[in-house]
């Protein structure tokens, strides 16, 4: 990958946006009902994908100032010079929007593109400008960005939302929480130093970390109820591993809320969220 790739790779923050993408596809996968038509089960995944690049995109060019305070995020190119922040980015995020949206309305429905269309603008507006900088809840309000995702894939169906989607749905919103607040818990002194109420800078570590294992026990409670509506073993199966991985590195942590704890924490919230996409999408194709 040249330098250049790399750098629109990590300003669009593609890693993130094909997760988000992925929660979409696993929506529409625990939907009852026939499922879109391949062109438009990619239309699905790439307008979430676009949205959640533009959201992305736009949260480094608000954020460039503050990044330059943090070492994690001081290498970023709109902190370095390498993009200039100007008119022609905020076009072109809005442009991206814009098309992601249409796209999903004219292949889709109207209802896809409403939640295509707050996913960003949960993650842009309502996280980045409204709350990060003011409220400890700022990470808790902007796990909704992903569940309305889930809910885009739910509404590609065409029916009305089903119980293993709204749970689905809930899940994703428990999740962001500690898997952000874990980062934040490692990155304390970063967080700290440029003014982020992040729960542990507010908190401290020790009652960040009982915290995050008390949110960690809701959100593997809530993982395995879709299971109770039609979700087969495979999903049952990744959502149990994943969850209980993630729980031992929660408890792991709140026993010993060290840096190094924390960070495997987050990794460990990472393997949950691929495992309990994985078991929803790979059950759903084989129908087990």
């Amino acid at each position: 990958m040249t330098t250049l790739a790399r750098e629109l790779y990590s300003v669009f923050k593609i890693r993130i946006g094909i997760a988000i993408a992925l929660a979409a596809l696993a929506g529409m996968a625990v939907s009852p009902g026939p499922a879109p038509e391949p062109w438009q089960i990619a239309v699905l995944g790439l307008s979430v994908l676009a949205s959640a690049a533009s959201a992305g995109a736009f949260n480094q060019l608000f954020e460039y100032r503050f990044d330059a305070l943090m070492k994690r995020t001081s290498d970023r190119p709109f902190v370095t010079g390498r993009f200039r922040v100007g008119p022609v980015w905020y076009a072109g995020v809005i442009l991206l929007l814009a098309t992601a949206v249409g796209t999903a309305a004219y292949a889709l429905n109207n209802m896809v593109a409403f939640y295509v269309f707050l996913g960003a603008f949960v993650y842009g507006v309502v996280y980045t400008v409204w709350l990060k900088r003011r409220s400890v809840w700022n990470i808790v309000i902007g796990g909704l960005s992903g569940s309305f995702a889930v809910l885009a894939g739910a509404a590609s169906v065409g029916a009305d939302m089903s119980a293993p989607a709204l749970l689905l749905a809930v899940v994703l919103f428990l999740w962001t929480p500690p898997h952000f607040w874990s980062l934040a818990a490692a990155l304390r002194d970063d967080y700290a130093q440029a003014g982020i109420p992040m729960l542990p800078v507010v908190v401290g570590e020790k009652t960040a970390a009982r915290i995050i294992l008390i949110n960690t026990i809701l959100l593997v409670s809530a993982s395995m109820l879709p299971t109770a509506f039609g979700l087969g073993w495979f999903y049952w199966g990744g959502a149990a591993i994943g969850g209980s991985y993630f729980l031992y590195r929660s408890l792991k942590y709140s026993l010993d809320p060290s840096p190094a704890n924390a960070m495997k924490n987050f990794f460990a919230s990472l393997v949950q969220l691929v495992l309990l996409i994985a078991g929803a999408l790979v059950g759903a194709f084989v129908g087990l």
